[in-house]
């Protein structure tokens, strides 16, 4: 099974330091679904969307083409795992009332992908899909060196897919009735393990580790502590979200 795979190696570490995202999200997918029967996360990793969807529909199919992240992802009554491709789900066609995709829409081919949604959609079914990219810190220091680890040290290692995540998603033009959406920020407050774990999950840093043998974050997280102290700090994301309706 090909597809662009980043995170099996730190299924994991990716399941236990991905942040959470706000319920204010899927309470409004939930409101603009045209029912709340069955939703498919689709690229779902370990579950981070394909859960909270759970709370809201009947039942929800997760999918992953790496067989991996699913392994991380926790038993549910209400929720389907299964290892495929975005763009080949196997799914029952016209089933769905939504499809999600929650930070990897950049990683799919988008125009086999816009195929299987349409196929898969009900009748003015909800497509869903959006992205994070850089977190901002509450502390000016420490936020100038996040971002010059992000930008410099690791910026040459981000896979050419991961620049639609640092446009916001504009130059994606979804071939549905276009939906407007509301803006959602994702905020959680982390100790400074728990950024470095959520590091180690990035794609551009696999990258590097795997070119250069060294693991970046080591020293980063040593000149980081210098500002970080031993407090909890906040990390602020604003989500893009493009969304539309299939007729």
């Amino acid at each position: 099974m090909l597809f662009p795979d980043h995170f099996s190696a730190v299924a994991a570490s990716y399941a236990r330091y991905r942040p959470t995202y706000p319920a204010a999200l899927f309470d409004w997918i939930a409101s603009t679904a045209p029912a709340r029967e069955r939703a498919w996360d689709c690229a779902c990793g370990s579950g981070q969307a394909t859960l909270p969807l759970s709370e809201r529909f009947a039942q929800v199919t997760g999918t992953d083409a790496s067989a991996q992240q699913l392994e991380e992802a926790p038993a549910h009554p209400g929720i389907t795992w299964c290892v495929a491709t975005a763009e080949s789900s196997g799914l029952i066609a016209a089933s769905f009332d939504v499809v999600t995709v929650a930070q990897a829409l950049h990683w799919l081919d988008l125009p086999k992908f816009w195929v299987e949604v349409r196929r898969v959609l009900r009748r003015r079914g909800l497509f869903a899909a959006w992205c994070y990219g850089l977190a901002t810190l509450d502390h000016a220091d420490a936020d100038a060196r996040l971002r010059d680890f992000h930008d410099n040290v690791v910026g040459d290692y981000w896979p050419r897919e991961r620049g639609h995540v640092d446009r916001g998603y504009r130059n994606i033009v979804l071939p549905f009735e276009q939906l407007d959406s509301p803006t959602i920020e994702m905020s959680e407050r982390w100790t400074l393990d728990r950024l470095l774990g959520y590091i180690r999950t990035w794609s551009a840093v696999r990258r590097y580790i795997e070119a250069k043998q060294v693991d970046p974050v080591e020293a980063f997280g040593d000149t980081l502590r210098r500002d970080w102290g031993d407090a909890t700090r906040e990390l602020r994301w604003p989500l893009t979200i493009v969304a539309g309706r299939v007729g």
